[in-house]
């Protein structure tokens, strides 16, 4: 039971990706998703999560207004559209489920620890 991230490249800053996460073995209309990333030498970053029925969207700030988050149960897939990438944007991206989105104020939105089912991610590449 995995998810597994694609949809990564190489793209200029400025430019757009959209990422897809897609589920074997079990059905997502359950679970709420959560989209993360991790850059070199940096701790992995919650970036945002969608409920199980796409009612409800969180962002992290670092993402908010540039990423969107959205799912299609019928094709058991969620996506994030990422618009205005930055350099700095620049991680391998993982998606992951949890029962249900919990947003947390502070620095970390998003606490890993609520999440399971991690797949291996798909790297993106900002260039200046």
């Amino acid at each position: 039971v995995q998810l597994q991230a694609s949809g990564g490249g190489l793209v200029q800053a400025g430019g757009s990706l959209r990422l897809s996460c897609a589920a074997s073995g079990f059905t997502l209309d359950y679970y709420a998703i959560g989209w993360f990333r991790r850059a070199p030498g940096k701790e992995r970053e919650g970036l945002s999560c969608i409920s199980s029925n796409g009612g409800s969207t969180y962002y992290a700030d670092s993402v908010e207004g540039r990423f969107t988050i959205s799912r299609d149960n019928a094709k058991n897939t969620v996506y994030l559209q990422m618009n205005s990438l930055k350099p700095e944007d620049t991680a391998v991206y993982y998606c992951a489920a949890t029962r249900m989105c919990h947003m947390y104020s502070g620095r970390t939105r998003f606490r890993p620890t609520e999440f399971g089912s991690w797949g291996q991610g798909t790297q993106v590449t900002v260039s200046s």
